[in-house]
């Protein structure tokens, strides 16, 4: 199974520090739905692992997460897309649990879920916590230079990266680079 686990905020969709709260604030990146579509034409799984603190903050509740992703599914359809499945962490940093990132919870569920083992699985995020968290589960880690790291455009990434991080534009140049190292014939064929 081709599987890739993408963030959400800042990676799918436009990230705010006053959290994304309602369909009407969930705003897809520039190309990013159809980076998606784009792995899914080429036969890859595409899965999101996505804190969402706002839930345990009682900013939003299930119910507004759930129109959210409805939103997205929507949007995604009109492009050729989909997503196989949402894993999200609903606590606060203070709960110190397993399945906020940069813990790699949320990766082994999908790992679990799906029935796959997830050493080199490729997993993009906008954050160092989102790379962290992937690499810990033994994925391929990838940032992209969107939401919380476009600060880092036309600069040094920020330190700390698990090693073997790459480091896209966006997820369109990251689905550029997936599907052109798929396309390659493997060593040795």
């Amino acid at each position: 199974m081709k599987l890739v686990i993408l963030d959400r905020d800042g990676t799918i969709n436009s990230d705010s520090d006053d959290f994304v709260k309602t369909p009407d604030e969930w705003l897809p990146l520039p190309g990013a739905l159809e980076a998606i579509a784009r792995l899914n034409h080429a036969g890859w799984h595409v899965v999101i692992a996505s804190n969402q603190s706002g839930l345990g903050r009682g900013l939003f509740d299930v119910v507004s997460l759930n129109a959210m992703h409805a939103k997205m599914y929507k949007l995604l359809a009109l492009q050729g897309g989909r997503i196989d499945a949402v894993f999200f962490c609903p606590h606060t940093a203070e709960e110190h649990c397993h399945c906020r990132k940069p813990q790699p919870g949320l990766f082994e569920q999908i790992g679990m879920r799906f029935g796959v083992p997830l050493k080199g699985v490729p997993t993009v995020g906008d954050s160092l916590r989102d790379v962290l968290a992937g690499a810990a589960a033994g994925c391929e880690p990838h940032l992209v230079l969107t939401g919380k790291s476009q600060k880092y455009r036309g600069m040094a990434p920020p330190e700390g990266l698990p090693a073997g991080t790459l480091v896209h534009h966006d997820l369109s140049a990251f689905a550029d680079f997936i599907l052109a190292r798929s396309a390659q014939p493997e060593a040795g064929s």
